[in-house]
Protein backbone atom coordinates (compact mmCIF):
# COMPACT_ATOMS: atom_id res chain seq x y z
CA UNK A 1 0.00 0.00 0.00
CA UNK A 2 2.75 2.12 0.56
CA UNK A 3 4.37 1.76 -2.59
CA UNK A 4 1.18 2.94 -4.29
CA UNK A 5 0.96 6.07 -2.37
CA UNK A 6 4.22 7.18 -3.16
CA UNK A 7 3.61 6.55 -6.64
CA UNK A 8 0.50 8.39 -7.13
CA UNK A 9 2.36 10.98 -4.95
CA UNK A 10 5.22 11.22 -7.07
CA UNK A 11 3.22 11.37 -10.60
CA UNK A 12 0.60 13.99 -9.17
CA UNK A 13 3.13 16.21 -7.91
CA UNK A 14 4.80 15.74 -11.07
CA UNK A 15 2.31 16.35 -13.42
CA UNK A 16 0.67 19.34 -11.76
CA UNK A 17 5.01 21.19 -11.30
CA UNK A 18 4.86 20.48 -15.25
CA UNK A 19 1.24 22.22 -15.42
CA UNK A 20 2.69 24.94 -13.55
CA UNK A 21 5.44 25.35 -15.53
CA UNK A 22 3.03 25.18 -19.12
CA UNK A 23 1.11 27.94 -17.46
CA UNK A 24 2.52 30.26 -15.26
CA UNK A 25 6.51 30.04 -16.53
CA UNK A 26 6.74 29.07 -20.11
CA UNK A 27 9.80 27.52 -21.51
CA UNK A 28 11.88 25.17 -19.97
CA UNK A 29 13.03 25.57 -16.78
CA UNK A 30 13.24 23.76 -13.29
CA UNK A 31 9.88 23.42 -12.57
CA UNK A 32 9.27 21.17 -15.80
CA UNK A 33 12.09 19.38 -15.83
CA UNK A 34 11.71 18.40 -11.80
CA UNK A 35 8.13 17.66 -12.44
CA UNK A 36 9.49 14.99 -15.00
CA UNK A 37 11.85 13.85 -13.01
CA UNK A 38 9.26 12.89 -10.40
CA UNK A 39 6.41 11.39 -12.90
CA UNK A 40 9.55 9.43 -14.25
CA UNK A 41 10.95 8.25 -10.59
CA UNK A 42 7.44 7.12 -10.52
CA UNK A 43 6.98 5.22 -13.10
CA UNK A 44 10.06 3.13 -12.33
CA UNK A 45 9.22 2.66 -9.04
CA UNK A 46 5.53 0.96 -10.77
CA UNK A 47 7.47 -1.17 -12.52
CA UNK A 48 10.50 -2.11 -10.57
CA UNK A 49 8.08 -2.57 -7.66
CA UNK A 50 5.14 -4.34 -9.26
CA UNK A 51 6.62 -5.88 -12.72
CA UNK A 52 6.30 -4.93 -16.42
CA UNK A 53 2.37 -4.95 -16.89
CA UNK A 54 1.57 -3.05 -13.94
CA UNK A 55 4.10 -0.17 -15.00
CA UNK A 56 3.24 0.08 -18.39
CA UNK A 57 -0.55 0.24 -17.00
CA UNK A 58 0.90 3.42 -14.60
CA UNK A 59 2.66 4.74 -17.83
CA UNK A 60 -0.47 4.68 -19.79
CA UNK A 61 -2.51 6.10 -17.05
CA UNK A 62 0.23 8.88 -16.32
CA UNK A 63 -0.46 9.74 -20.24
CA UNK A 64 -3.40 9.30 -21.08
CA UNK A 65 -4.29 11.31 -17.77
CA UNK A 66 -1.87 14.15 -19.22
CA UNK A 67 -3.31 14.22 -22.23
CA UNK A 68 -6.94 14.48 -21.33
CA UNK A 69 -5.96 17.26 -19.11
CA UNK A 70 -3.95 19.26 -21.89
CA UNK A 71 -6.97 18.64 -24.44
CA UNK A 72 -9.35 20.13 -21.42
CA UNK A 73 -7.80 22.68 -20.85
CA UNK A 74 -7.22 23.96 -23.77
CA UNK A 75 -11.15 23.79 -25.29
CA UNK A 76 -12.41 25.62 -21.52
CA UNK A 77 -10.02 28.28 -22.91
CA UNK A 78 -8.74 28.04 -19.36
CA UNK A 79 -4.93 29.32 -20.64
CA UNK A 80 -6.70 32.70 -22.04
CA UNK A 81 -6.98 34.31 -18.88
CA UNK A 82 -3.36 34.00 -18.66
CA UNK A 83 -2.52 35.45 -22.29
CA UNK A 84 -2.17 39.03 -22.86
CA UNK A 85 -4.92 40.69 -24.97
CA UNK A 86 -4.67 43.94 -25.14
CA UNK A 87 -2.34 45.74 -27.41
CA UNK A 88 -0.18 48.82 -26.88
CA UNK A 89 -0.36 51.50 -30.08
CA UNK A 90 1.08 54.28 -28.37
CA UNK A 91 3.99 56.08 -29.70
CA UNK A 92 7.08 56.81 -27.89
CA UNK A 93 7.85 60.49 -27.89
CA UNK A 94 4.77 61.66 -30.21
CA UNK A 95 4.66 65.05 -31.59
CA UNK A 96 8.32 65.28 -29.79
CA UNK A 97 9.36 68.37 -32.34
CA UNK A 98 6.60 70.21 -32.64
CA UNK A 99 7.29 73.56 -32.47
CA UNK A 100 10.91 73.62 -34.01
CA UNK A 101 11.45 74.74 -37.62
CA UNK A 102 14.88 74.88 -39.67
CA UNK A 103 17.09 77.78 -38.99
CA UNK A 104 15.62 78.04 -35.29
CA UNK A 105 18.52 78.84 -33.00
CA UNK A 106 18.97 77.11 -29.42
CA UNK A 107 21.70 76.55 -27.03
CA UNK A 108 24.27 73.43 -26.15
CA UNK A 109 23.10 72.28 -23.12
CA UNK A 110 25.82 69.86 -22.92
CA UNK A 111 28.72 68.72 -25.49
CA UNK A 112 27.52 67.60 -29.05
CA UNK A 113 29.58 64.33 -29.53
CA UNK A 114 28.02 64.27 -31.91
CA UNK A 115 24.51 63.43 -29.93
CA UNK A 116 24.30 65.59 -27.02
CA UNK A 117 21.41 68.40 -25.45
CA UNK A 118 20.03 71.51 -26.78
CA UNK A 119 17.58 73.90 -25.60
CA UNK A 120 15.47 75.78 -28.36
CA UNK A 121 12.73 78.13 -26.74
CA UNK A 122 12.12 76.88 -23.33
CA UNK A 123 12.37 73.00 -24.15
CA UNK A 124 14.83 70.82 -24.12
CA UNK A 125 15.74 68.33 -26.72
CA UNK A 126 18.24 65.48 -27.61
CA UNK A 127 20.08 66.62 -30.80
CA UNK A 128 22.65 65.51 -32.90
CA UNK A 129 25.69 67.22 -34.89
CA UNK A 130 26.75 66.03 -38.62
CA UNK A 131 29.65 64.58 -36.55
CA UNK A 132 31.75 67.21 -35.71
CA UNK A 133 32.34 68.57 -31.80
CA UNK A 134 30.14 71.09 -30.27
CA UNK A 135 30.94 72.05 -27.24
CA UNK A 136 28.43 73.17 -24.00
CA UNK A 137 27.10 76.98 -23.88
CA UNK A 138 27.72 76.86 -27.79
CA UNK A 139 24.87 78.58 -29.87
CA UNK A 140 23.31 76.05 -32.56
CA UNK A 141 20.67 76.10 -35.44
CA UNK A 142 18.28 73.52 -36.50
CA UNK A 143 19.55 72.36 -40.49
CA UNK A 144 17.41 69.38 -40.53
CA UNK A 145 14.39 67.55 -38.74
CA UNK A 146 13.67 63.98 -39.67
CA UNK A 147 10.53 62.27 -37.37
CA UNK A 148 12.04 62.82 -33.58
CA UNK A 149 15.96 63.09 -34.78
CA UNK A 150 17.21 67.09 -35.09
CA UNK A 151 20.23 67.22 -36.20
CA UNK A 152 22.24 70.92 -35.48
CA UNK A 153 25.14 73.15 -36.76
CA UNK A 154 27.07 75.30 -34.99
CA UNK A 155 26.41 79.09 -35.29
CA UNK A 156 29.77 81.04 -35.82
CA UNK A 157 29.76 84.59 -35.65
Amino acid sequence: MGDWISIVLLIGVGLILIYLELIFVPGTTVLGVVGLILSGIGIYIAYEKHGATTGSMVLAGTALISIIALVYSFRQKSWSRFSLKTENKSKFNEGYSLGLSIEMRGTAISDLKPIGKAEFGDKTYEVASHGEHIGAGSEVKISKIAGNKIIVDLITN
